[in-house]
Order: structure tokens, then C-alpha cells, then sequence
């Protein structure tokens, strides 16, 4: 097995494949104001085996669209969904999140937990904002520093995995500049790191070495992962994932201005 296929595999069985909780995803969705008089038309981007689409299809009157690009996630979820009874309501689509094949307008809400650095912050924000309804909510989950400043150590760490990790209110910024009002942001607690994440994941350590023979990659595995959990523990209180909730802004200057300027062609 390469070494993808051994992270897949060790990640395989778990509610989820990155920080967060049932709550974090409860409590996002409490700072939502969608209609509950309608069918609501969800996209969940890089969705995983779905712990956070199984929440949504609980609690949400919707239609979700699960995209992840690894199937063997997908199957999971598509697992959970028929036992739930959730099978017509969950559909799954194995694609990147960097050519979704949705159309403008489609959806009420985009939902992504921990996974939109993989086309970045900025550059997802754009992207997606076209299949976004006017008026419609993205939710995301993002890397973001909960301090002003930090240990050099964590910072550079950080900056080399990932150049975009910043402060909330920059990532606020982006998001306004890009044409969305905030409506909510939060940051996971330390649970929902370890409780939920971290320490799940070691517990499957030993049975995932047993099933790939404790060859060195498979070990090399488990060591960078149990790395990643001892470089949070270290740095726990200087970053998380902040939790961002906006909504698609109706342009109205923009709009009032060529229904300004198409009246003037009509007189």
C-alpha cells in the first residue's frame, strides 16, 4: 500500500477524519436562519464518512449533496444513510472540491468541515459563492490562530503546512471582501480535538499496524500522526479550528444600478 492508502485506511471507520463534535455542528447550524417551509438544497464539500452530514440530515428538511474525492469514505456514509433511512436524502458524489460539476445558484447552504484549505480559504470562498442562492449560508471550519501571537515554532510549522492560517478577523475580512456578510464564528474547543479526534484515532493505532503487518510505512504512519497530536498538545492554546458562518449578500447598490440604467434605455 502507498502511504495515501495507509492514511485512508487508518482513517477508515471514524465518524470523523479532522477536529470537530456533533455540537460544533449543531451549534453552527443554530446560527442559520433558513426557511423551514422548503426543501433546502445542502452541498457538504469534502465531506469524509459524513459524522457532520449524518447531523445535518437529522436536523435539516434538505436535499444534501456529500462530495468527497476518496470513495472509500463515500461508501461509509452511503452505509449510514441506508440504515438511518437517509438513503434518498443523502446522495454522495465522488469528486475534488476543485471541479464540482454544480451549477450557479443551486444551493441554500455549503457545508464544509476542516476541508476547504485543501483549495484554500480564499480561493474556495470564490469558487463557491457561484453555486450559492442569493441569500444563501456557507459554513465552514478553518485553521485560523486564536491568539495575536505565538511561539515561533508553532508559527513557522503553520506557515510552511499551510501559508493561509491567520487570525479570525482577517479571515472575517476575506470573507466580507468576497461578498459575504458574517453571521457567526466560534472556535472548536479542545475536545473537539481530542476527545472526538485525536484520541479515537490512537485507539485505532494498534489494530491498523496489526491489519498492514507493522511494515515501516505503516509505522511511519502511526509516528507522524502521533507527532501532529503531541504538536497540539504543545501549542493547543495558540490555534484551532474557527468555525465561519456567512451568508451570500444581496449586491443591492449593484443591482439597484442596472435596474437604474435599464429603465433609462426604456424612457
Amino acid at each position: 500500500m502507498t502511504e495515501l492508502e495507509l492514511i485512508i485506511d487508518l482513517h477508515k471507520n471514524s465518524e470523523r477524519q479532522g477536529p470537530g463534535s456533533e455540537h460544533d455542528t449543531l451549534r453552527a447550524l443554530g446560527l442559520l436562519n433558513l426557511p423551514t417551509d422548503q426543501n433546502l438544497k445542502v452541498a457538504d464539500i469534502g465531506c469524509g464518512s459524513g459524522g457532520q452530514t449524518i447531523t445535518l440530515a437529522k436536523n435539516l428538511n434538505a436535499h444534501i449533496t456529500a462530495v468527497d474525492l476518496f470513495p472509500e469514505f463515500l461508501n461509509e456514509l452511503n452505509e449510514k444513510s441506508q440504515q438511518l433511512g437517509f438513503n434518498g436524502k443523502v446522495v454522495t458524489l465522488e469528486k475534488s472540491m476543485d471541479d464540482l460539476p454544480f451549477k450557479q445558484n443551486a444551493f441554500d447552504l455549503i457545508w464544509s468541515e476542516g476541508a476547504i484549505y485543501n483549495i484554500g480559504f480564499e480561493n474556495g470562498l470564490k469558487k463557491w459563492k457561484n453555486y450559492l442562492k442569493v441569500g444563501g449560508y456557507l459554513a465552514v471550519s478553518e485553521i485560523t490562530w486564536i491568539t495575536p501571537s505565538r511561539p515561533k515554532e508553532i508559527e513557522e510549522f503553520w506557515k510552511a503546512e499551510y501559508p493561509e492560517v491567520d487570525i479570525a478577523s482577517n479571515k472575517i475580512k476575506q470573507l466580507e471582501n468576497n461578498g459575504y456578510s458574517l453571521t457567526g464564528y466560534f472556535y472548536l474547543s479542545q475536545d473537539s480535538w481530542m476527545e472526538t479526534f485525536y484520541k479515537p484515532m490512537q485507539a485505532r493505532f494498534e489494530t491498523f499496524l496489526e491489519r498492514n503487518g507493522h511494515s515501516e510505512l505503516a509505522r511511519k504512519v502511526v509516528e507522524d500522526h502521533q507527532a501532529e497530536i503531541d504538536l497540539y498538545l504543545q501549542f493547543k492554546d495558540y490555534f484551532s479550528y474557527g468555525f465561519y458562518i456567512a451568508q451570500k449578500k444581496v449586491e443591492h447598490w449593484a443591482k439597484s444600478y442596472k435596474e437604474r440604467a435599464a429603465n433609462n434605455e426604456h424612457q
